[in-house]
């Protein structure tokens, strides 16, 4: 489900009263953590954040007019979901997360590839999901992605 907002904001307050207390919550702990230099914006019809045009210039390989994507967060039908091309491309980072989130939760891991699904949101690990949205920086994003997808 891709939302038609034009800004986080916006977003967040066309959500269903259930799921924008945990998407507010998500939310703040990811802009408590996510160093500096990355931005929020719409993108692709959920929240994002990317490293911005003015950190680097290419863009997104797909679209160079789009910035770099790193992280989304979305209200889906069935479960909120969370986007990280980190855990994707970064081996040792997705190592790190399965056992945390082994540690840090009573229910199985719901993940694809660069995706989490969390069915119930009082299941979230808040805690968990600030730590892996501080642990890259813009510029070791941008070094893994250019190692791994750019062309």
């Amino acid at each position: 489900m891709q939302s038609k907002a034009a800004t986080p904001d916006e977003y967040i307050e066309s959500l269903p009263e259930d799921r924008k207390t945990a998407m507010k919550a998500l939310r703040k702990v990811i802009l408590k953590n996510l160093p500096k230099g990355f931005a929020e914006e719409m993108s692709y019809g959920m929240l994002g954040y990317v490293v911005p045009h003015a950190l680097y210039p290419d863009g997104y390989h797909c679209n160079p007019k789009l910035p770099l994507p790193f992280m989304n967060i979305a209200s889906q039908k069935n479960f909120i979901a969370m986007y990280h091309m980190g855990i994707y491309a970064d081996k040792k980072l997705l190592e790190w997360f399965t056992k945390e989130y082994a540690k840090q939760s009573t229910t199985k891991l719901d993940m694809g590839k660069s995706c989490l699904r969390f069915k119930k949101t009082d299941q979230i690990p808040f805690k968990l999901i600030g730590d892996l949205a501080g642990k890259m920086t813009p510029k070791e994003w941008i070094t893994i992605y250019e190692k791994n997808f750019k062309r």
